[in-house]
């Protein structure tokens, strides 16, 4: 599964002043997964916080993927938040994260929900592309170069 199959132009947005905490983040992306899945945003919200609670999804080197799976879909669906200014998320390596990437799915899928995660850490391990991707003036720039970069791994 490609990326772009997860996303559309208008579940990417870019806030190039945003300043945002970790649950402002999160609250954003989940907003826009509802807007994807059909599922209210405060219970998207819910499991993406819970599965935060765990263990911080920022992975490093600026970018974090936070998950999580729900009964009710039968589709996985993602969301990206593009800050460049950064947002404080407690991340492995104590940086601040500027590229978020929500992804929830069927609880009945946790094996196509890790090859999609996998597949989007694959994506964005190029510090190129990252950098790249966070010069993007709008969601819909980011949503075409991620859509690029998606076909050609």
């Amino acid at each position: 599964m490609l990326l772009n199959d997860l996303l559309s132009a208008d579940r990417v947005t870019v806030l190039a002043n945003g300043e945002l905490d970790k649950r402002g983040a999160i609250h954003e992306l989940a907003n826009m997964l509802a807007s994807g899945s059909g599922v209210p945003t405060a219970e998207v919200e819910r499991v993406l916080l819970e599965r935060e609670a765990l263990q911080s999804t920022g992975i490093g080197e600026g970018v974090a993927i936070p998950h999580g799976a729900l009964g009710e879909l039968d589709h996985q669906c993602g969301s990206v938040l593009l800050v460049p200014t950064g947002v404080p998320f407690e991340a492995i390596d104590g940086r601040d994260v500027t590229i978020l990437v929500a992804v929830i799915g069927p609880k009945r899928a946790s094996g196509e929900h890790l090859k999609t995660l996998a597949r989007v850490s694959r994506l964005l391990r190029s510090t190129e592309f990252r950098s790249r991707l966070l010069t993007a003036a709008d969601g819909n720039q980011a949503f075409e170069m991620l859509k690029e970069e998606s076909e050609r791994k």
